[in-house]
């Protein structure tokens, strides 16, 4: 588990987190709203060396990117009310392909998510602190130190 005392920070993580990614990686963003799931996306949009603005996803669904090291796909989930929209838009396709895959609620879309991911919990302690905690599942592999 991590300590981030600003959104500078919980940038920076993900900038580091960037550096570790490999293609085909899925991670899997957890924390309620405003928890700072897209702040964390956004350093790490910027660790793979995105250079223009990094929105939330949230209306459009998916964010791509590909001026990087590695195509990067922010997925939102948060509108998603039945899984099968995943399926009918071909977004399955992004998950673990050529590229890193971010998504945000992806409880939305859990039977469509491959079994070797890191989920990222973020949980806001104050109103700067966060608390972030990784869990590699299926064979992914991560080590926090790397990133410290």
């Amino acid at each position: 588990m991590i300590v981030t005392h600003s959104a500078e920070e919980t940038r920076a993580l993900g900038a580091r987190l960037a550096k570790v990614l490999q293609r085909g990686d899925v991670l899997l963003l957890q924390g309620n709203l405003g928890a700072g799931k897209s702040e964390l996306a956004r350093g790490i949009a910027r660790g793979l060396g995105v250079k223009g603005p990094v929105p939330s996803p949230s209306f459009t669904i998916l964010n791509a990117y590909d001026e990087g090291r590695l195509p990067l796909y922010h997925f939102d989930w948060y509108r998603i009310e039945d899984p099968e929209e995943i399926a009918e838009m071909g977004m399955e396709e992004q998950l673990g392909g050529d590229g890193v895959a971010l998504i945000e609620w992806s409880e939305n879309g859990a039977e469509y998510l491959p079994s070797r991911v890191l989920k990222i919990c973020i949980r806001p302690i104050d109103e700067n602190d966060r608390e972030i905690s990784f869990a590699p599942q299926g064979g992914f592999s991560f080590r926090e130190e790397d990133i410290l």
